[in-house]
């Protein structure tokens, strides 16, 4: 794949630099100040939020509305503990397939194999 890409004069694209996201970033703030755009620096630990004392706040009441007691099933639970400890069964048509077996002889030697089916 790289070979034809040679072949055929066409070049890989490089990924982009972080350095040069950089000096592309300085160079778009240096024509915005030539144009006449002023930056101004904010003080660290300012918010962007009016009156920012503490946390943000959820504006959903959902977070503020009270525990509700739950009601307890036991029908329910008993049931989903049955099917829990149900054991599984195994498949009624199964079938074992044959098997090789080596015979031996009187010595230990292997004579032959077999086919069995069990």
């Amino acid at each position: 794949m790289l070979n034809a890409s040679i072949e055929t004069g066409k070049t890989l694209k490089k990924p982009i630099s972080k350095a040069h996201i950089r000096t592309e970033i300085e160079q778009q703030m240096a024509d915005y100040v030539e144009r006449g755009g002023a930056v101004s620096a904010i003080e660290r630990g300012i918010s962007g939020r009016d009156g920012a004392v503490g946390p943000l706040k959820p504006d959903n009441t959902n977070f503020q509305q009270p525990k509700v007691s739950r009601t307890y099933v036991p029908e329910v639970v008993a049931a989903i503990d049955a099917r829990r400890n149900k054991k599984a069964e195994p498949p009624k048509t199964a079938r074992r397939r044959p098997y090789k077996k080596i015979t031996y002889d009187d010595f230990g030697e292997a004579v032959r194999w077999e086919w069995v089916e069990e």
